[in-house]
């Protein structure tokens, strides 16, 4: 077996690089891959070229630390190990004074060291999904950092002198608990794209108009109550997000966002969106779905440049007939609005391919839809039609029409009729009339839910029966048994559940940690160590019972899983 291992081994090393020891000369490796190979520790032969190698790969084993004796390839370059289990960056890393790339992501490492600042050709660092809290001061000495990667951590604050990473390009903080931006973030001049989403802001940090080249800005999954005018002053934005806040009004001065192609806005509480938004000539997708819209500005159609608009999920009972200009828009959503009609003007919309009007109030379609003849995909499901207009005919390019939510086939043929009161030729099938879903078969997810009655169901779905022979000899002869079993299942958390479970138990150790102890199956000789706030194991967690005494409470069995 061990044989079988080193020639694996030779055969990833050949491969990657040439090798001249045939031709007397030494033989030169420079790139040793060794990702999804099993390994439990770095392989010894890494060490073997510590003064040639450049680039080393240990993605995807289960290795747990890194020994020293790697920490003297200096000339080493890149050095990724995603994807295992290390619970530590050893300060050894120090002696790395050449690399430029390293990527630890989805480790337990639970912080950097503060000698990492040694590392002074660090241009890109990826640490994801790591339990890191708090960044060294150190760290911010890595002037050369162009991209920082520290999605899905632990952070709460970033380090006040940030702003000493001048060259940062990239800034993805996705998925942590922060709540402020550091004032000295306005000295990040080339920072192009930041990723705040999921985390905590209650409003838009101050900082953020100061970075003047910033084009890409995700804000979703956070607390922000409004979008205010200060927005507007980032000229060269191009992407932002704003989706899944409690956003109720957008400040008139978005419209000073003149490069804004995507602008995002779903699942907020917004009832009206400014007039000034039709000043953002360049926006290519504009999506508004899921608030609480009643009507949309005329301004709207001024974006010649749109192709994607989406307003589903909103209160709207009419659309614009300036909806008329938007001439490049290829895909239209309004599902589940209050529209009794559309406007004749739609039809002037030709390029669009895909259309869905599903669960609205419509009663007929212009006879302008048929000049829509590049519509390739339209859905009306769950409307209140009779029939089609006859223009539906030139719809040469169409391949589904839902008519309904359970429509065996996407394309059902039609059949020519006269109108029984103008005359007119219409097209209808067995589809028709529609029969539009009563109040009490759709719900929103906001008013469906019912915990009392979801209390009695997930008491029913506990009870589970099971049938088996019964192997015992009774008296009265009896084969099967059936038993009830009361099993108690609790609902699987989140990700960000379970990180919040985390975050509590460890500020509750903080608090308490002079009465904390860990129960182990087997007692220890030293019971008076105290325990670290952190983690003790490798990542994930593994179940730990913790016993707080002063407080009488018990957290039993948080199991962290990402």
């Amino acid at each position: 077996m061990q044989c079988l291992e080193m020639t694996t081994k030779r055969k990833i090393i050949g491969r990657l690089v040439p090798c001249r020891c045939f031709r007397g000369e030494e033989e030169i490796v420079t790139v040793l891959d060794y990702s999804h190979c099993g390994l439990q520790q770095v392989p010894k032969e890494v060490f073997n070229f510590e003064r040639t190698l450049e680039e080393l790969y240990l993605d995807a084993n289960q290795i747990e630390e890194l020994p020293k004796q790697l920490f003297n390839c200096q000339a080493l370059r890149k050095l990724s190990i995603p994807d295992n289990d290390l619970s530590n960056l050893p300060t050894t890393i120090a002696s790395l004074v050449n690399l430029k790339e390293l990527d630890i992501s989805k480790n337990g490492v639970q912080e950097f060291p503060e000698n990492i600042k040694c590392c002074k050709c660090l241009t890109i660092i990826e640490a994801s999904v790591n339990p890191i809290s708090k960044l060294p001061d150190g760290f911010t000495q890595l002037i050369n950092l162009t991209q920082l990667y520290l999605n899905d951590a632990f952070l709460e604050f970033l380090p006040a002198n940030f702003g000493r990473l001048v060259k940062l390009r990239i800034l993805e903080l996705r998925e942590n608990h922060l709540k402020t931006l550091p004032k000295s973030m306005h000295k990040l001049a080339q920072l192009e794209r930041l990723d705040l989403g999921n985390n905590e802001f209650s409003e838009l940090p101050e900082v953020l108009e100061q970075i003047q080249n910033l084009r890409e800005l995700w804000m979703d999954n956070n607390a922000l109550q409004t979008l205010p005018g200060s927005i507007g002053k980032l000229k060269m934005l191009v992407y932002l997000d704003m989706s899944k806040n409690r956003i109720e009004n957008v400040d008139l001065e978005i419209s000073g966002c003149e490069a804004l192609e995507d602008l995002l806005l779903s699942s907020n509480m917004l009832q009206q969106l400014p007039d000034s938004i039709g000043l953002l000539k360049k926006l290519t997708t504009l999506k508004v779905d899921d608030n609480q819209l009643t009507v949309l500005p005329n301004a709207i159609g001024n974006l010649s440049l749109l192709e994607e608009f989406d307003c589903s999920c909103n209160e709207l009972e009419s659309l614009p007939s300036t909806i008329g200009y938007l001439h490049s828009l290829r895909t239209l959503a309004v599902d589940e609005n209050f529209l009794p009609e559309l406007p004749r003007e739609i039809g002037s919309c030709k390029n669009v391919t895909v259309m869905s009007l599903r669960s609205n109030k419509l009663e007929f379609l212009p006879e302008e839809i048929g000049q829509m003849q590049k519509l390739r995909v339209l859905n009306l499901s769950d409307n209140r039609l009779k029939n089609l207009p006859f223009s539906f005919t030139k719809l040469k390019e169409l391949a589904a029409l839902w008519l309904s939510d359970n429509q065996s086939k996407a394309l059902i043929p039609l059949q020519t009729e006269a109108h029984p009161e103008t005359k007119q030729r219409v097209l209808t099938n067995y589809m028709f009339p529609q029969q539009p879903r009563g109040d009490e078969d759709f719900q929103s997810d906001s008013d469906s839910f019912n915990p009392t009655l979801w209390e009695e169901q997930r008491q029913q779905r506990m009870t589970v029966a099971f049938e088996f022979e019964d192997k015992k000899e009774e008296d009265d002869g009896a084969g099967k048994v059936k038993v009830e079993i009361n099993l108690k299942r609790y609902p699987t958390p989140y990700p960000e559940d379970l990180k919040n479970m985390v975050k509590s138990v460890q500020n509750l150790v903080g608090k308490t940690s002079h009465g904390v102890r860990v129960e182990n199956s087997t007692p220890t000789a030293n019971t008076d160590q105290p325990v670290k706030e952190k983690y003790e194991h490798k990542w994930p967690v593994a179940p730990k019972e913790i016993t707080v005494e002063n407080q009488q409470m018990s957290l039993k069995s948080i199991k962290l899983s990402v």
